[in-house]
């Protein structure tokens, strides 16, 4: 069995597919807390064997005692991923403690774990976005310092020789769009709010180029579609099923091509076969002094260490997503 935290969540649910579809795999427990009144239909289309509240998940794991022997690999992407929350707290229980207990769990029964990070590690990049180094790293909200501080204590349990999964990897994310994000609200991707306001209102509503040198609209992402994400993550778990050799460390998973969001808006728009139209906003406050004007993957280690599949480009991955999911009665991957 392959247990997946998050599971009811984008990412998550697009591993679950990919699972499902590419290899032929129903033994997935999928583990989540859902809060929100419609997020359960990410599961409707997936095939599994239990799902688990995240609270259950130790208790299940320590009262089945099988579990050890029957579970093959975690995938750890379960998290408060809002990077507006203010409560610190609530970070350090579910993202920093929840996943160094998952991590202690499968390094006692020798299970591979792979885990998500999050390119919001890098903050304004001003270190840049090389995932060979990421000590120096200055996160610009609670949630990015959230994962930055669980991918230093992995480093320092390499570092001091503590007990280690068998084989395991993170995931440092950039800006993930596609199909299954839909109960994310305000932190969905701008390709799924460009498809919203551009339906209701005949125009997509973009930040002012409010930074020196910065014009409207183009601040840039590395924009990753969800089944390149999932693919990834699905590569190293398939190479530790096999009993190959992986490469255990954090990779970054983006396309290593920044494009500007009123490129993302105007594909979106055109995948509907109209003529785009974008109107230019200020900057919310709560954002100011929180917002990456640039973000860009790269990705050397993540092919140096076997990962040699094409990204997708932003073109054909808005038009899927646009034309197969978003347009669909049932919009659901």
């Amino acid at each position: 069995m392959i247990v997946i935290t998050g599971g009811a969540g984008m990412i998550g649910s697009i591993i679950a597919w990919h699972l499902n579809t590419k290899h032929g795999r129903d033994d997935l427990v999928i583990v989540d807390h859902i809060t929100h009144e419609n997020q359960w239909q990410n599961l409707v289309h997936r095939k599994y064997f239990e799902y688990l509240d995240k609270y259950q998940l130790f208790d299940w794991l320590e009262n089945n005692e099988a579990a050890s022997d029957e579970i093959t690999a975690v995938i750890h992407m379960g998290a408060i991923s809002a990077t507006t929350e203010t409560d610190f707290n609530k970070l350090v229980e579910s993202n920093i403690q929840y996943s160094q207990d998952l991590w202690s769990w499968c390094a006692v029964n020798k299970v591979p774990f792979f885990y998500a990070s999050s390119a919001a590690t890098y903050g304004g990049g001003d270190a840049g976005y090389d995932d060979a180094s990421i000590e120096n790293l200055r996160p610009l909200n609670g949630y990015g310092y959230s994962k930055h501080f669980f991918d230093q204590w992995v480093l320092k349990q390499i570092a001091y020789k503590q007990p280690t999964p068998p084989a395991w990897a993170g995931f440092k994310f950039f800006n993930v769009y596609g199909p299954n994000e839909y109960h994310k609200e305000r932190m969905a991707s701008v390709a799924f709010h460009t498809f919203n306001q551009f339906k209701e209102t005949g125009t997509m509503k973009l930040f002012k180029g409010t930074k020196t040198g910065v014009e409207d609209g183009m601040q840039l992402r590395d924009f990753v579609y969800v089944k390149d994400a999932a693919n990834v993550v699905v590569h190293f778990l398939t190479g530790a099923l096999a009993s190959k050799p992986v490469t255990n460390g954090i990779y970054n998973v983006g396309t290593g091509q920044a494009r500007s969001f009123k490129d993302l808006s105007e594909n979106v728009m055109k995948s509907q076969g109209r003529q785009p139209h974008i109107t230019y906003i200020d900057m919310p406050v709560d954002l100011q002094g929180k917002y990456q004007y640039f973000t860009q993957a790269d990705i050397k280690k993540l092919r140096n260490a076997g990962y040699k599949t094409p990204f997708t480009s932003l073109e054909d991955g808005v038009s899927d997503y646009v034309k197969n999911y978003l347009m669909q009665e049932d919009p659901y991957c």
